[in-house]
């Protein structure tokens, strides 16, 4: 995501490179071409403008100390008021209430049904929450089947009356069902148009005066960049909604919604989707946010989302199957599956500092490692537990069942002998992997 803002970035630190100190002329030419980055990037030109004079403010008269070059310097500055511009600290979705209203609303196409779905295993998986679904987008065909799919798929009661043709009574009665149920979180889906019209607010509108939601989400796509920021502000004018959810954020390589639209509406960015399964949304963290744009990457996101999906037990039976040089192809392909859940490969090299630009250019895709499972899972059981019996025709076999060929086999199985190797040479490996994890807790709870 914003690869062509971190790009042109990148190149407008490059003229204070080689600089020994900070003059109004060297900041003038940088923030000249961090403005013209801005404005790329589908920032309005009255925000980019005040962007880079508050840069310059706080630039010039700086004392540059021995260890921190002018362009290390302009950077930490820039990227402390992209993290401002963009909310300075997370804001929490408010979930107070017997139960909890959550309201969802946005134009159709910008994605609340999916988002409201994947809200939903949020708050069931990190909340600890028991919630439901509400359909009452009565108008767009197929809009209840929709979101009863979905709820299917994340484990989530959907309450629907097709009966009737009014939202606000439809909403009026889930809750009352939440209550009679003991539901811990409700989800209001709304109906959205193609664009803003007077009937599409007066309907949410009176929806909200109805249920007093503790939360109400304005779901926008991030990739319409300046569109986004401006239906963002009419609906706020009319709503007066608690956050924004900037969907399709994996896709948008420019960023002038998510960099702006805090400054227009004055509401916090809560959550991003960063994709299609239903795991892919994530808090929205300003400051980490500025990291990824500056190229900085992103490691206490990339070690929450380990943290996730390794557990502390089986980090330690791995340890233990390593130490003995047991590791075999099952553990490596649970670690294959584990590592896939954290999300799209691309993006988690990304989080790693440095790594943006390298892989800049690096097409990986979601099937990364489809050939490797497909050879691990041609293998027999008694194969994948005991590598050391790959002869001449076990190797064949494995290649014509994968739809691979026999080098392919050969350089896996030798891949995974050097690893293995690797693996058990590194006798604190397992300890920092289970240190990794320890401090990752501990950062959840900061």
């Amino acid at each position: 995501m914003f690869e062509n803002l971190s790009e042109r970035l990148d190149k407008a630190f490059k003229i204070l490179k080689g600089q020994g100190y900070i003059t109004e002329i060297n900041v003038a030419e940088t923030l000249k071409d961090v403005r013209k980055a801005l404005l790329d990037a589908d920032v309005s030109y009255k925000i980019a403008k005040k962007f880079t004079e508050d840069v310059k403010d706080k630039a010039m008269g700086q004392n540059v100390l021995t260890s921190v070059s002018p362009g290390q310097l302009m950077v930490k500055i820039v990227h402390d008021e992209l993290a401002f511009l963009m909310g300075g600290d997370k804001v929490e979705i408010n979930l107070k209430g017997s139960p909890p209203v959550i309201l969802i609303a946005g134009l159709q196409g910008s994605g609340k049904t999916t988002f409201s779905a994947k809200l939903a295993r949020y708050l069931t998986s990190k909340k600890s929450r028991r919630v439901l679904l509400v359909a009452c987008d009565v108008y767009r065909p197929a809009a209840i089947e929709q979101l009863k799919v979905l709820g299917q798929q994340v484990e989530v009661e959907v309450f629907t009356d097709e009966s009737s043709k009014e939202p606000v009574k439809i909403a009026k009665k889930a809750i009352q069902h939440a209550r009679d149920f003991d539901f811990s979180a409700v989800i209001i889906d709304t109906a959205g148009r193609l664009a803003i019209d007077e009937e599409m607010m007066n309907e949410i509108t009176a929806i909200k005066k109805e249920v007093n939601p503790s939360e109400t989400l304005f779901v926008v796509d991030s990739m319409t960049g300046q569109d986004a920021v401006n239906t963002a502000k009419t609906f706020n004018d009319r709503l007066d909604y608690d956050g924004v959810v900037l969907t399709k954020l994996d896709g948008d390589t420019r960023g002038g919604a998510a960099l702006t639209i805090r400054a227009v509406v004055d509401k916090p960015i809560k959550f991003v989707g960063i994709g299609e399964k239903m795991d892919a949304i994530d808090v929205f963290y300003p400051e980490r946010m500025a990291d990824r744009i500056l190229g900085m990457g992103d490691i206490v996101s990339l070690v929450e989302k380990a943290q996730e999906q390794f557990n502390l037990e089986e980090a330690q039976k791995l340890q233990k199957k390593i130490a003995k040089n047991q590791f075999d192809f099952n553990d490596f392909v649970s670690q294959i599956k584990q590592i896939k859940k954290m999300g799209n490969v691309k993006d988690l090299m990304g989080m790693i500092p440095g790594m943006g630009k390298m892989m800049k250019d690096v097409d990986i895709d979601d099937d990364a490692f489809k050939e490797i499972e497909a050879i691990i899972y041609s293998m027999t059981p008694a194969e994948r537990s005991n590598p050391a019996l790959m002869n001449g025709s076990r190797r064949k076999r494995i290649a014509s069942g994968s739809g691979t060929s026999v080098q392919e086999v050969n350089r896996l199985i030798k891949q995974f002998d050097d690893t293995r190797k690797m693996m058990k040479m590194m006798t604190g490996g397992g300890r920092n992997m289970m240190q990794m994890m320890k401090n990752a807790k501990q950062m959840r709870k900061n």
